[in-house]
């Protein structure tokens, strides 16, 4: 698990133990704080023993700082270790001191005492100059005493010494000791972006939430917002603090009152698209520039030749920029787009233009460009697709110009341009597993909705026999919704006892969602192959072995059905105590699995 202390310098720690020395030696009963520190082998057992026969609370405080001194100065390469040690939950609540100044550390506040670091180092320097000079003088006074003795006691006038041996601490070469201090000079202000200890991460904030980016995954496209020992995409942290409806991260998360757009824009902060939002393959073979005509808007490829018009637009926006490399180098691409209060992924393997190539994906349904907009605003005339569908705050218009989207050429004779019956059945669903996210060319599509299933993904299996079947066929989701206002309301013990062939429909639901929602795929499989696991789990389970007992109906009861789920995540949290990432996601399914099975068996609540 990534915690804030590794995105710390060694030298940030040092320093930070450096000024607070003092205020730690003087936390009252030290004891168990000294003890814990002796656990990580930071201390010898001589030195606990010798502070736990101390009576004088001085003599105490005297000890533990002189054992803080020794930290810094003897084993300065153990400073993470000591932090870690210091800050585990149990030493916190017994010393408030350390609670508020792994705050201070966390936070950056801490970064206002480094003036002090600064001024004890100038004031060493000061000490270091003036002994020397006083042992040259001194040294040099002897040599004239004993050049008087030579000379048979005449005295010279040596008491204004020469220009040469005068105090002279600004020519003195710079401290060789390593520097705590900010590069801040006295009265200077800087963003806290600047900061050296922000150079890994920075703190973020979205509405009322609050939590750490990581420079390098944002750069890279990863999750990059750890909150709550979890990671999120700005999207989703978007959307946890509640401001989905922006639809645009970059002005809604703020670090110290400042939009990540700002940063970005001004060269900040790094942003990359490449995973952020799911995607499909995408390989399109790209004809011409030259819109299809839909739109009044000029969107064809005539200044293409010189490139000009591309060129001043990278300039302009740098993001553009950056997508279009994203674009041509990744063959993964999906863009998340919205149209007043809908939104949806267009993927770029899908696009030709605004009415050929069903590209973006809805809730509900595969459109094109055009069918996109009058969906959000119930247009049927005049419709501007270019201007009016948005791609991160930008027209599709600006990514067209920019060669990011390119539209097939009215003469293009594709499957997307010239679809024939079986490609614009085919257009209506998903070209990859909703349930194992993959693609291949035995995908079941579903007749009601746009998803589509492997025949061993799909729960119960699809038989052969059904894939040359032309009547229509529906997914155990579709079903399931339609027919959950003829179950009736029940009670818990009641629904636990009943048995899973009445229920077979509702268990195949609830473990089709939970495969949908094990977004890495960290329950699937069979976690015997994991090293040390047999050790410590005793009764493995995973999810695609509960498919394979439902599909064989090895279950009696939906009890024994939610048992084994529930035996799952017993399984992630014993076996990942010492992993709070993983525990974290295990705790988080399994609040998920236990929601949608109170509102799939409608659960009535317990009387009170």
């Amino acid at each position: 698990m990534v915690e804030p202390l590794d995105f710390l310098e060694e030298r940030e720690l040092l320093g930070f133990l450096h000024v607070n020395k003092t205020e730690l030696s003087c936390m009252d009963n030290p004891q168990t704080f000294v003890g814990q520190l002796q656990d990580y082998n930071l201390i010898s057992k001589e030195q606990h023993r010798r502070i736990n026969r101390m009576k004088s609370k001085e003599r105490i405080r005297d000890a533990v700082y002189n054992i803080l001194d020794f930290i810094e100065t003897e084993r300065p390469n153990l400073i993470n270790r000591f932090w870690r040690c210091a800050f585990k939950e149990t030493i916190l609540n017994k010393y408030p001191t350390l609670r508020l100044l792994r705050n201070s550390l966390y936070d950056g506040s801490y970064q206002s005492e480094s003036a002090l670091l600064e001024a004890v180092e100038k004031d060493t320097n000061m000490k270091d100059v003036l002994e020397n000079k006083e042992k040259e003088v001194a040294k040099g006074k002897k040599r004239k005493k004993a050049s008087r003795v030579e000379n048979g006691g005449v005295e010279e006038d040596d008491e204004q010494p020469s220009t040469s041996v005068q105090v002279t601490p600004r020519t003195r070469k710079a401290s060789k000791k390593p520097r705590f201090a900010s590069p801040l000079k006295k009265g200077e202000k800087s963003d806290i972006w600047t900061w050296g200890i922000y150079k890994v991460q920075l703190p973020v904030t979205c509405g009322e939430q609050k939590g750490s980016l990581n420079r390098d995954r944002l750069a890279r496209g990863e999750k990059c917002i750890l909150m709550d020992t979890r990671w999120y995409t700005p999207t989703e942290f978007e959307r946890l603090a509640g401001k989905a409806a922006y639809k645009n991260w970059k002005m809604s998360i703020r670090c110290m009152d400042t939009p990540l757009g700002k940063l970005i824009q001004d060269g900040h902060l790094k942003c990359a698209k490449k995973k952020l939002f799911p995607s499909e393959e995408a390989t399109v073979v790209l004809v011409s520039e030259t819109d299809d005509g839909s739109d009044s808007e000029s969107g064809d490829g005539s200044s293409d030749s010189t490139g000009a018009d591309s060129d001043s637009l990278e300039e302009e926006d740098e993001g553009l920029s950056q997508l279009k490399i994203e674009v041509q180098n990744n063959t993964n691409r999906a863009l998340r787009v919205a149209c007043e209060d809908i939104s949806g992924l267009l993927h770029t393997n899908r696009f030709a233009s605004g009415t050929c190539g069903r590209s973006i994906r809805t809730e509900d349904s595969w459109l094109t460009p055009v069918d996109f907009v009058k969906e959000a605003s119930c247009q049927t005339n005049s419709i501007s697709w270019k201007k009016d569908i948005k791609c991160e705050g930008r027209p599709l218009g600006k990514l067209l110009k920019a060669k990011i989207l390119k539209s097939h050429s009215l003469l293009c004779k594709c499957s997307r341009c010239v679809p024939d019956s079986e490609d614009l059945d085919n257009e209506k669903n998903d070209d990859e597993c909703w349930v194992c996210r993959t693609g291949g060319e035995k995908l079941v599509q579903c007749d009601k909705c746009p998803r589509s299933f492997h025949q061993q993904c799909h729960l119960p299996h699809v038989p052969d026999a059904l894939l040359n079947d032309e009547r229509p066929w529906v997914c155990t989701l579709c079903v399931f919704v339609s027919t959950l206002e003829l179950y009736p309301e029940r009670h818990m013990d009641e629904t636990m006892a009943s048995t899973i062939s009445a229920h077979m429909l509702h268990c195949q639901y609830l473990l089709l969602g939970l495969y949908r929602a094990d977004e890495d795929f960290l329950f699937k499989s069979d976690p015997c192959t994991i090293t040390d696991y047999t050790g410590v789990i005793k009764t493995p389970m995973w999810l695609d072995h509960i498919a394979d007992k439902l599909q064989d109906n090895r279950y009696q009861t939906v009890g024994h059905f939610e048992s084994d789920i529930q035996l799952i995540f017993k399984n992630c949290a014993s076996f990942n105590r010492d992993n709070p990432e993983f525990h974290a996601i295990g705790i988080k399914m399994k609040e998920c699995f236990v929601n949608e099975f109170n509102k799939v068996f409608k659960i009535q609540p317990m009387a009170s």
